[in-house]
């Protein structure tokens, strides 16, 4: 298990990419890949630790054996409370725990390569400009979008019309010219904080997103492996989560 990747940042910008590709990999096994994380996590197995990577994949794994350690280590014994509690508060609890793990690792970087007061501020602003990761597990992020939203969610077909020349795919119908001038600058304000429910992300406007038709949670087509051509074929989209939802035993 090599969790420092290979390379130890220097600079706060590659501290912050060290971030980042570690928190995509985490988001991915809370939600779009839940149910593979849900399984390893089996209880009866010892101590297991949830590690994000750079290259945005993720792992569970016993612990590291070497003290102290190479990089901080998450939180040990994460499986061990998956029965003994409803599972989206399991799910929180290793949420809010991965949180402290990031921002654990950033830092270390930033002690070990001599970031210094201003160098610390900068890279805790990048870091606050994200979501946290239990802020998008638990939706926390989706409803402070919608709240800053509210107006423009209002309108019957806003959340899922996008015009022909934008990335966003939808199947609703394309507004008539008249209109587009006037729906385009709501667009903008509202697809501009709209987040990806696998990797957490805002919009931007050279992406392709899709939008679930059960959830209504929006995806970059990259994040659930849906290209503009296939999504063009499909009647009713149904995310990952979606897709997977089944009682659990």
């Amino acid at each position: 298990m090599d969790v420092g990747a290979q390379y130890n940042p220097r600079t706060v910008e590659e501290v912050f990419r060290d971030f980042k590709g570690r928190r995509a990999g985490l988001i991915k096994a809370l939600t779009t890949e839940v149910d593979n994380f849900y399984q390893l996590c089996d209880p009866e197995k010892e101590n297991l630790c949830l590690y994000g990577f750079p290259s945005e994949q993720w792992e569970v794994n016993l612990p590291a054996e070497e003290v102290p350690p190479e990089l901080p280590e998450p939180a040990l014994g994460i499986n061990f409370a998956r029965d003994g509690m409803q599972e989206k508060d399991w799910l929180a609890l290793v949420a809010v725990h991965s949180d402290a793990w990031l921002l654990s690792v950033a830092f270390y970087f930033g002690a070990r390569f001599g970031f210094d007061k201003g160098d610390r501020k900068r890279l805790f602003n990048m870091i606050n400009d994200l979501p946290t990761i239990f802020e998008v597990v638990t939706g926390c992020a989706k409803k402070q979008v919608k709240e800053r939203s509210s107006v423009a969610n209002n309108s019957n077909n806003k959340s899922k019309s996008i015009s022909k020349s934008g990335n966003k795919y939808s199947k609703a119908a394309t507004p008539q010219k008249e209109e587009e001038e006037g729906l385009e600058e709501e667009e903008e304000e509202e697809t501009g904080d709209t987040l990806c429910g696998a990797c957490g992300e805002y919009y931007a406007s050279d992406e392709f997103w899709i939008c679930c038709d059960l959830c209504e949670t929006w995806f970059h087509g990259k994040c659930v492996k849906i290209t503009p051509a296939r999504a063009e074929h499909i009647k009713q989209y149904k995310c990952p989560s979606c897709s997977n939802k089944r009682a659990r035993p």
